[in-house]
């Protein structure tokens, strides 16, 4: 579980939970406005449809899964895998990996992968594009689910936009009956669509896209450090060197807890 994710968001929930319970006192439902949600949430809904392949828009629950849970071993568990392998190729030679590849596997299969191609006797330059094509691959994938967030982050407020003018038409249009009630239930729409616009934008599109964004960078970072691993490996360096070549990944901050471990 990604717990600055959670707290984010309960955290967030609480505070705007509390404000619009204290406005209203107690009757949320001046908050609710139909027109507004369907410019607002059909509004973006469309966009979406437009902007995006349906084989995209289908992954987005896996999208949301990836922001609340996040299940990426940390550097420092990796590094420490890939030391042990690192001396156990050196000292026994790299076929003596084979017989722990069932659980360098289950550690992290992109690790058995680079590994599994070494043992097998390939070159150096077959490793490096194979597993490129592999990054290459994974970072679309991610490009995908930022790219769902970054579109409502967009038009979101857009169709919020159309909904806030389409309310003052409508109460300009009834000014001549000067019906107050008509006039409030216009204003009502068009401040309820920029309200909604704006948390779909500010509160919850935005945030989830670049907390996405940060996991895919993070992700592609740990994969370049693995692929430069497995090639050290792969030319018999000294276990040292390719220890040494991977904490050049790790942040400053971070190179006391790996010397630690």
């Amino acid at each position: 579980m990604d717990k600055s994710s959670i707290i984010g968001s309960v955290i967030g929930l609480a505070c705007l939970g509390i404000v619009l319970c204290t406005v209203s006192k107690g009757n949320l439902l001046m908050f609710y406005s139909q027109e507004g949600v369907l410019l607002v949430g059909g509004g973006s809904l469309s966009v979406i449809f437009m902007a995006m392949p349906l084989e995209k828009i289908l992954q987005v629950p896996g999208f949301i899964r990836r922001f609340l849970f996040h299940k990426a071993r940390s550097q420092v568990e990796v590094v420490k895998m890939i030391s042990e392998v690192a001396e156990k190729a050196r000292r026994d030679g790299i076929l003596s990996v084979e017989s722990e590849m069932k659980r360098i596997e289950e550690f992290d299969k992109f690790l058995a992968t680079g590994l599994r191609m070494t043992i097998d006797g390939m070159d150096p330059s077959a490793i490096d594009a194979t597993l490129r094509i592999e990054i290459m691959a994974m970072t679309e994938r991610h490009k995908a689910g930022k790219k769902f967030f970054d579109l409502l982050k967009l038009y979101g407020p857009g169709w919020a936009l159309a909904g806030t003018l389409i309310g003052q038409i409508g109460m300009f249009g009834n000014l001549e009956g000067a019906d107050v009630g008509k006039l409030g239930g216009m204003l009502a729409i068009a401040v309820c669509a920029t309200m909604y616009g704006t948390v779909l934008a500010n509160a919850i599109a935005g945030p989830i896209g670049d907390k996405l964004g940060m996991r895919s960078a993070e992700e592609l970072l740990n994969k370049e450090m693995v692929l430069q691993a497995v090639l050290s490996i792969q030319m018999g360096d000294n276990p040292r060197l390719t220890l040494d070549k991977m904490v050049a990944f790790i942040p400053q901050s971070h190179r006391a807890t790996l010397k630690a471990a």
